[in-house]
């Protein structure tokens, strides 16, 4: 598979087949995304693979604010949660921002990591969609991610049991403008 047939193949996946995804793929896919850019090569991001009654933990008690993630996620035979450590991205070592975005570099290298982790899985198969809609605090408990660290997104997992057809995009001429 070429870069461009991954990038234009791959969907947000909703629906999945009730097959267990194998730990050693979660770890090859987790291998592909460590190559993911980052800040100042930081590598912020870091990885929870849930499965299990914690996941449906998840999805039942952290989506009340929107009841249908929370369906997906139980649906789903594994939830990956996307975490990075914080104060690292956008950062000098002295603790004093480097730009102008000051900490916002933290969600980027967080995104572009999450992104190529759903890449990574559409290669060898798995479909994934990227949540951001869920009760945050609650999930970091269940969680128990320290306080260094801060719950991303969510990423339900698994093998694909719907073939979605591509949203509508918007022309070239829409998104570029060329300047001298």
């Amino acid at each position: 598979m070429t870069a461009k047939e991954c990038i234009m193949g791959r969907r947000s996946i909703r629906k999945f087949k009730d097959e267990k995804v194998d730990h050693g793929l979660i770890e090859e896919i987790i291998s592909e995304a460590a190559y993911a850019p980052s800040w100042k090569n930081t590598q912020i991001t870091r990885y929870i693979a849930v499965e299990g009654a914690l996941k449906d933990r998840i999805g039942t008690e952290c989506t009340s604010q929107h009841p249908h993630n929370g369906e997906i996620i139980c649906q789903a035979p594994m939830l990956i949660a996307v975490t990075m450590i914080k104060n690292r991205s956008g950062f000098e070592r002295d603790g004093s921002y480097t730009t102008p975005k000051e900490g916002g570099w933290q969600m980027f290298d967080a995104g572009v990591a999450a992104q190529t982790f759903c890449l990574a899985a559409y290669e060898k198969g798995l479909g994934t969609v990227i949540m951001g809609i869920f009760d945050e605090e609650s999930a970091t408990k269940l969680l128990e991610i320290p306080e260094e660290r801060e719950l991303v997104c969510l990423i339900p997992v698994g093998y694909p049991d719907e073939e979605p057809s591509a949203p509508k995009r918007k022309e070239v001429s829409d998104l570029l403008i060329f300047k001298e």
